[in-house]
């Protein structure tokens, strides 16, 4: 938008009709004052500003303007008929001005300069916006290297802990087999195991997350009771946590389309974590629920909760909890993978968490294949 500053109506009219039949959009002031309150509320390309005005002259106007942060790049032309002289027109450019015209005006000259002018500043806005883009790029790219670092120093250690307690009990196993002892050593042989199989487990994650930056994390999909799936991770978990009371509310017997083993993999990991992050209970809840074509399950523990703050970013990958990065270990990159494995289901997953109160983890999937297919084509397409 165009600002006309000038205390002679005629001159304001005349040049606002001419403006607006080459269709720039035009503002006018009648004063200095008018026009600088009218800058502080408004965005202007462009100011055309008389010089002879009484009580604030042009010049006082475009200093005062050149104060103000939101309009201090704003361009400004002169038009003067009566201050022509060399002196004048070199304080119209100290003053902030980018030209200095004379009256009479040659209307085709000003609009050409116009022209330009708007040429000029929609180049600038577009390379802010480029830059603005590329800091925000700079910052993304800072904060994933972070993560990746950090990531790498968390696994480190995650994975050289249970190597260590592996080599601490064979070697507690090699005393108890010289020994004869082999009550002792079978109980050497069980803690081994237990801790290979952690092993086992973060290495597995760090392979799925492999195949997901690489797409090449592979899906079986095919018909499944999706009852039986639940019941089965709920049993394997119950026996290496008797301590703990699993609950299953919900039945049914209707089969949906999916990989079994990649959606049970998401219901252990939600089982898991409602273990592990509820220390002091005994009670996870696994609710499930098949309505208008969509499977709805959900883990419910009652222990320590998450904040609102952290809850949208709890499925990001590489993402731990800070205030409990020291309590508990882990890679950060479980529910990253889970969420990866439900979206590849067309699906949704989320988290409800009151902070001492516990978490409810859940997925909603479509049931049938046709809805999937259609999904996991339409993300390729946007892919």
């Amino acid at each position: 938008m165009i600002l006309i500053v000038d205390d002679r109506p005629e001159n304001l009219i005349s040049l606002q009709k001419v403006l607006q039949a080459h269709n720039f959009e035009v503002d006018t002031a009648s004063s200095g004052e008018e026009a600088l309150k009218k800058v502080l509320k408004n965005n202007y390309v462009l100011i055309i500003l008389d010089v002879q005005m009484p009580d604030m002259d042009g010049f006082e106007v475009a200093e005062a303007i050149s104060g103000f942060s939101k309009a201090k790049d704003t361009a400004i032309i002169f038009l003067s008929a009566v201050n022509t002289e060399l002196k004048f027109i070199t304080k119209g450019y100290m003053s902030g001005g980018l030209d200095y015209i004379t009256k009479p005006v040659d209307i085709n000259v000003l609009l050409l300069k116009i022209k330009t002018f708007y040429r000029i500043y929609e180049q600038s806005r577009k390379l802010n916006e480029v830059q603005e883009k590329l800091l925000e790029e700079i910052e993304f790219r800072k904060e994933a290297e972070h993560k990746k670092d950090e990531f790498i120093s968390i696994a480190s250690h995650e994975l050289k802990t249970p190597l260590t307690s592996v080599k601490g009990y064979i070697q507690l196993l090699q005393r108890s087999l010289n020994k004869d002892d082999k009550t002792t050593a079978q109980k050497h042989l069980e803690k081994a195991s237990i801790q290979l199989e952690k092993l086992n487990e973060l290495i597995v994650d760090l392979l799925d997350i492999s195949k997901i930056e690489s797409g090449k994390l592979k899906f079986n999909m095919q018909n499944f009771c999706v009852d039986n799936m639940v019941s089965n991770a709920i049993e394997m978990l119950q026996q290496s946590n008797p301590d703990f009371k699993i609950t299953k509310l919900g039945k049914t017997s209707e089969t949906i389309y999916g990989d079994e083993m990649r959606l049970e993999q998401v219901v252990i990991n939600f089982i898991t974590n409602a273990i592990k992050y509820a220390p002091g209970t005994n009670q996870v809840n696994v609710t499930t629920n098949i309505k208008d074509g969509k499977l709805y399950l959900s883990v419910k523990d009652f222990g320590i909760g998450i904040s609102k703050e952290q809850q949208h970013k709890i499925f990001e990958k590489f993402y731990r909890v800070e205030e409990n990065s020291n309590r508990f270990n882990g890679l950060g990159i479980g529910l990253y993978i889970c969420s990866e494995i439900i979206k590849r289901h067309g699906g949704i997953v989320g988290v409800n968490s009151v902070p001492d109160e516990g978490s409810e983890f859940y997925f909603i999937i479509p049931t049938a294949e046709e809805t999937i297919l259609k999904t996991q084509q339409e993300a390729t397409v946007e892919g």
